[in-house]
């Protein structure tokens, strides 16, 4: 399915769950790694602020691009941010949604009126 790059220069992103490990499978608790390089993957919470709508979220982005300095409630920035569309059955029935992985969750600022974040 096609990536779409999310635009976020003019959004606020507030963290709401700190990063932690992806779970690849919840019965034996494997860590997701990436397929391409190996590296651990993590998951953060956000919430998505932009145009006066908002939406919590997870993105997924590598242990590597994990930033010191994150605080819950805080600002950050998400660079590379990009939305990928999926859909699968399970159990006879069929899901859909929407994932979100960047290259780093890094702190971010609080935008202004008139300057972008």
């Amino acid at each position: 399915m096609r990536v779409i790059r999310v635009e976020t220069s003019a959004a606020t992103i507030l963290l709401t769950e700190a990063p932690s490990p992806k779970v690849r499978d919840r019965q034996t608790g494997e860590i997701a790694k990436d397929a391409v390089s190996g590296e651990v993957l993590m998951t953060v919470g956000v919430v998505y602020i932009d145009e006066g709508e908002s939406s919590l979220i997870q993105v997924t982005v590598p242990e590597s691009g994990v930033t010191d300095g994150l605080a819950v409630g805080s600002p950050v920035a998400l660079p590379g941010l990009m939305a990928r569309p999926w859909e699968s059955v399970f159990n006879g029935q069929s899901r859909h949604g929407i994932a979100y992985r960047a290259l780093a969750v890094a702190p971010g600022v609080f935008a202004t009126a008139g300057q972008e974040a």
